[in-house]
């Protein structure tokens, strides 16, 4: 059994393909480990520029990655500024998000996807033999 998280494209994407270290959330886990990274099958449309500039493939209903949830960190303005710096593109130009940053790291995109259904919060997935 395995931890997955699902996230909406283009961002499952750019963390599978190494572009985004970062997962946010409104919530706080103290899981840390392997986590598999689930993109959704919801498109964030405003972000589609996203896929063209990091020609990207997208995904949807599918498992494509695996990393290692390493921290959880609230997101202070400062913390904020500190990403806008590192990669505007990718963090955005707004500021007051709030909530915290998943910190992943050992981001391996899957060679083989696996179809399924995504779920909220940090799920399980049972992997057939």
């Amino acid at each position: 059994m395995v931890k997955v998280l699902t996230v909406r494209e283009p961002w499952a994407s750019l963390i599978a393909y190494g572009y985004k270290e970062y997962e946010f959330r409104n919530w706080k886990t103290n899981y840390r480990g392997e986590l598999y990274i689930h993109a959704g099958k919801g498109f964030e449309k405003e972000y589609a520029s996203l896929v063209k500039t990091f020609h990207l493939p997208i995904s949807r209903g599918m498992i494509i990655a695996k990393a290692k949830l390493v921290d959880c960190i609230p997101v202070t303005s400062e913390f904020e500024d500190a990403l806008i710096k590192k990669d505007e593109m990718i963090y955005g130009k707004s500021r007051g998000r709030g909530g915290y940053a998943w910190k992943l790291t050992e981001i391996e995109l899957l060679e083989h996807p696996i179809p399924c259904n995504g779920k909220l919060s940090i799920w399980n997935y049972q992997e057939e033999d």
